[in-house]
């Protein structure tokens, strides 16, 4: 029984005399309170003062005595046995009184309002909540349940469940059996997908019945689909698009020669050498993805899949189906054809999890099954499927930080940190940020037929001086604004999103007494160098990679007093 409850229950206006006693005490506390219960203790039993009808008599009737702890059952025991029952502390002493008929009577006014309580949270909830006991009798059917079901709550309650519905799609009567089960995906009908939580409910240690709550997910499951279909499109398309393009070296798209990008880069190229799982940090916005596709590009074959996963992005009622894929049939509207999930897209290529730190803990465990066994079943299958690809991850978190809170599991963790590649923040490669703003305003200015004549000085420097937490996205997004606000080819200071203070920048990027222009000379000639080095002083490559005209180069190098 609840302490808390059971300090509501019991009476606490009592008062304990010493032993012996006279019918002129009594009087006394009478004349005092009324109300109040006078009891004593005699040779440590206690007894309960009753005055009679007779003047100066008394009765002392004896009490037992019971723990504020102790069970419900002992104290209606005790109620049955001694008209007064007195309730200690942990610490033994008196805290109060009760009788039979006070008892049961504030006992049942709690029990009244905790079920006033309990039907209207039932009947708050939207979806649907099922209660049974252990003769599989339904007790409670809520509202949300006889949308889902179109069964009236006076239809079924006090009839067996079984009487409604086949047994092999009650996931409930498991739960009898003593099994939980948490976001699991179920066809409750041919036409009807739901997500279940369920518990059995213990009495002591005995199942005495089982609760299910059921969310309708059919909606959303064909929305996905439909989702599916569309990305599947976009897929092909852009395995169209690669045949047409010539990228000696998939890294040329990641832009900029910082020594930092450069060093990331070198070691993202050796692990594309390998097959080993790749974890990729970063913060949000760095290209963490673009990394990957490089990864994917420099390794595999130009029709092996890279198939990319947003962890954070997809509900947890779906991530199941979004990852294995469901079989046809398997609800009305579906697909007809199934489903195909992203493990089975990515067969022979490339998985990419990113931010994987938001996937749940009961998708870890499946996943790392797929890891270790490259088998699974679809959602609703019964035919295990074989699979083949290369994992690679990433993430903004510290996925050992997440490990220690036991958000994260340690073996998926260790399986999936092979190869650690970190993607650094704009912040710690200033020297990208020229190149990079200049990459951008070209692309921005061709998408919208906007010609930009160039970026005045007022402007590049407060471009510089941004810390840029957002990173490369926010730099994109920042010179597509400039782009789309911009007046006559001209780009305007006062139509940047934020404002920098002066001294901000790194030294070695702005410091000294350089001007603006003899800095962004300086910075070009090490984005020549770097590319050059990169195809070792093949200047055609390094041309388009640059994506500029051999001509240009050449003047820009005879220029920069470049010599190879």
């Amino acid at each position: 029984m609840n302490q808390d409850l059971l300090y509501k229950l019991i009476e606490k206006n009592f008062i304990f005399v010493a032993s012996p006693i006279n019918s002129k005490i009594i009087n006394k506390f009478s004349q005092t309170n009324s109300e109040q219960k006078v009891f004593m203790l005699e040779k440590e039993k206690p007894f309960f003062i009753e005055q009679t009808t007779e003047e100066d008599t008394y009765h002392c009737i004896p009490c037992a005595v019971v723990s504020i702890t102790d069970s419900i059952t002992i104290i209606l025991t005790e109620l049955t046995r001694y008209p007064y029952v007195l309730f200690t502390n942990l610490d033994s002493e008196y805290i109060g009184y009760t009788t039979y008929h006070s008892f049961y009577h504030k006992l049942l006014c709690e029990y009244e309002q905790m079920d006033a309580y309990l039907n209207t949270i039932l009947n708050t909830i939207e979806g649907s909540c099922i209660v049974i006991n252990r003769q599989q009798d339904v007790l409670y059917w809520t509202y949300g349940a006889e949308k889902i079901f179109s069964l009236e709550k006076q239809e079924i309650v006090g009839k067996p469940i079984t009487d409604f519905f086949s047994t092999d799609r009650l996931e409930i009567l498991n739960t009898l059996k003593g099994t939980s089960v948490h976001q699991l995906q179920h066809h409750a009908r041919e036409d009807l997908v739901v997500l279940i939580n369920s518990n059995p409910v213990y009495d002591q240690d005995e199942i005495i019945g089982a609760v299910v709550f059921e969310t309708d997910i059919t909606n959303q499951i064909r929305l996905n689909n439909k989702l599916y279909t569309t990305s599947e499109k976009l897929f092909n398309l852009e395995k169209e698009v690669r045949k047409t393009q010539d990228t000696p070296d998939p890294f040329a798209k990641v832009k900029g020669g910082s020594p930092a990008l450069v060093k990331t880069i070198e070691l993202a190229k050796k692990a594309a050498a390998t097959d080993a799982n790749i974890l990729i940090y970063g913060e949000s916005g760095v290209g963490k993805e673009l990394f990957a596709k490089s990864i994917h590009d420099k390794r595999e074959n130009e029709n092996a899949p890279f198939v990319a996963i947003n962890c954070g992005a997809i509900p947890n009622s779906l991530f199941e189906s979004e990852i294995f894929g469901y079989e046809k049939g398997a609800f009305s509207g579906a697909n007809q054809k199934g489903k195909k999930g992203k493990v089975e897209l990515a067969n022979k290529g490339t998985l990419f999890l990113d931010e994987i730190g938001e996937m749940p803990l009961e998708m870890q465990v499946k996943f790392l099954r797929i890891l270790q066994e490259k088998k699974f079943y679809p959602v609703g299958g019964t035919k295990e499927i074989e699979v083949d690809f290369r994992i690679m991850a990433a993430t903004n978190r510290d996925l050992k930080e997440l490990v220690a809170e036991g958000k994260f599991r340690e073996d998926l963790y260790y399986r999936l940190n092979v190869v650690n590649i970190v993607v650094p923040p704009l912040r710690e490669r200033f020297e990208d940020i020229i190149e990079l703003t200049h990459y951008f305003l070209y692309e921005i200015s061709i998408k919208y037929n906007r010609p930009i004549h160039g970026i005045s000085k007022d402007v590049m420097e407060a471009i510089l001086h941004y810390s840029w937490p957002g990173n490369i996205r926010e730099l994109k997004n920042t010179i597509e604004r400039l782009v789309v606000f911009s007046e006559n080819g001209n780009i305007k200071h006062e139509d940047l999103p934020f404002e920098t203070e002066k001294g901000t920048v790194t030294n070695h990027i702005i410091g000294g007494r350089m001007s603006l222009s003899e800095r962004l000379q300086e910075h070009e000639k090490d984005i020549i160098l770097t590319e050059l080095k990169k195809v070792n002083g093949n200047k055609i490559a390094c041309a388009k990679n640059l994506d500029i005209s051999r001509a240009t180069l050449y003047n820009r190098m005879n220029k920069l007093g470049i010599k190879t």
